[in-house]
């Protein structure tokens, strides 16, 4: 079973939407016993840094996540929850990637909305058959920056981290449930590990 992990950030029932199309059975729960007992957990989410962790830390599921041993994937809020703060509300955040997540400057359009490819991409089992002219979609005003834990960099403004790994935690600052073939192959990769 895969585990979406509730804690009031919007886009989570297209995340499951997107599991059902490949498959795959999923719950949407913040009760840590479902959660842990996962064979998959998914950290996504669209919404205010500062009030999400408010939420985490008001049913400890901030420490929950922090001591997950399956494979957990956050997705757009969840990449940015999983740095060590945020610029959004000046909030301190899970920490298990040593990266900021900061607001991008307001030389461009911001949020960045819209299709981008890669523009640096490690070899990882995550990427199986991704290049660096594929497409996701993104959403977002602020970003993660590049750190040693970068599998995947795009460049908006500036470059930034959109898909990072450490040890079972994975991340990616696009939605791949939006993200047609190449969101869908990610997922797979991910659901696969």
């Amino acid at each position: 079973m895969i585990a979406i992990i509730k804690y009031n950030a919007g886009n989570i029932r297209s995340v499951q939407n997107a599991l059902t199309r490949l498959g795959y059975e999923s719950i949407i729960t913040d009760n840590p016993t479902e959660i842990k007992s996962a064979d998959k957990v998914i950290f996504p989410g669209v919404g205010e840094a500062s009030s999400a962790m408010r939420y985490l830390r008001e049913r400890n599921l901030d420490e929950l996540i922090i001591s997950l041993q399956q494979p957990v994937l956050g997705i757009c809020l969840g990449l940015q929850l999983m740095c060590t703060s945020s610029e959004e509300g000046n909030t301190k955040c899970l920490g298990i990637f040593d990266a900021q997540t900061k607001q991008f400057p307001p030389k461009e359009k911001v949020p960045h909305i819209g299709w981008n490819n890669f523009s640096e991409l490690k070899s990882a089992e995550l990427l199986k058959n991704i290049t660096l002219n594929d497409d996701v979609y993104y959403v977002h005003g602020y970003y993660a920056e590049v750190c040693e834990n970068t599998l995947a960099a795009c460049d908006y403004i500036t470059p930034f981290s959109t898909i990072i790994q450490k040890d079972n935690f994975y991340a990616m600052q696009f939605h791949p449930e939006k993200s047609a073939d190449v969101g869908e192959q990610l997922l797979k990769n991910f659901l696969e590990l």
